[in-house]
């Protein structure tokens, strides 16, 4: 079994997904990251020379690289729905997770990370606030298909969200972690409290 995460750019994929592979004694990979060593180019020297439909053939590419093997928490790229078959692949190696965050989120997100520019190419050629507002319009649908699990990471920490994701991962018994589900309950628990002192 795979955690997959998927949701708009600045959704917390990356960070929420190294702490829970760090709980859950797993491994972390983000797709991006495969893409970019398996082509020798940045995300967006794919699509500025290339093309978006070059780096979504990459990005399958790597999915399907990645889910032969099992155990790992996988970060995928915001458009990875857009492609059907993703989300198949996805959906037989495990479980998805939609980070949420409203449009405002994303915005101020994307203006405080100075990877944005260097490696977030335009997917529009609106301006920042509109493209939001129509990727996430267009993608929205795909994701609610898509997920078992949707959560908000609007005013969350990293580890707050992963323990509720953690928590709903024990409640349904899957086959997450070596230790007994109690042990792991309680560093969760003790993680969700950190964050609230």
């Amino acid at each position: 079994m795979n955690l997959f995460l998927i949701g708009y750019r600045c959704s917390g994929k990356t960070s929420i997904g190294k702490v829970l592979a760090d709980r859950m004694e797993w491994s972390f990979i983000d797709t991006d990251d495969w893409v970019t060593a398996a082509s020798g180019c940045s995300i967006k020297e794919i699509v500025t020379t290339s093309g978006w439909p070059v780096f979504r053939y990459w990005e399958q590419r790597a999915l399907i690289d990645i889910i032969q093997k099992d155990r790992q928490v996988v970060a995928t790229g915001g458009g990875i729905v857009l492609e059907k078959r993703n989300i198949t692949l996805m959906k037989k190696s495990g479980k998805i997770i939609w980070l949420t965050a409203r449009s405002e989120t994303i915005r101020s997100r994307m203006m405080a990370d100075p990877a944005t520019d260097a490696f977030r190419p335009a997917l529009t050629s609106q301006g920042a606030a509109e493209e939001i507002d129509l990727e996430l319009a267009q993608r929205t649908p795909l994701y609610t298909w898509a997920a078992d699990l949707s959560i908000s990471t609007d005013m969350r920490s990293a580890v707050a969200t992963a323990g509720e994701i953690l928590a709903y991962l024990i409640r349904n018994r899957e086959p997450i972690h070596p230790v007994e589900p109690e042990n792991l309950c309680g560093v969760i628990n003790d993680e969700i409290v950190k964050t609230q002192n």
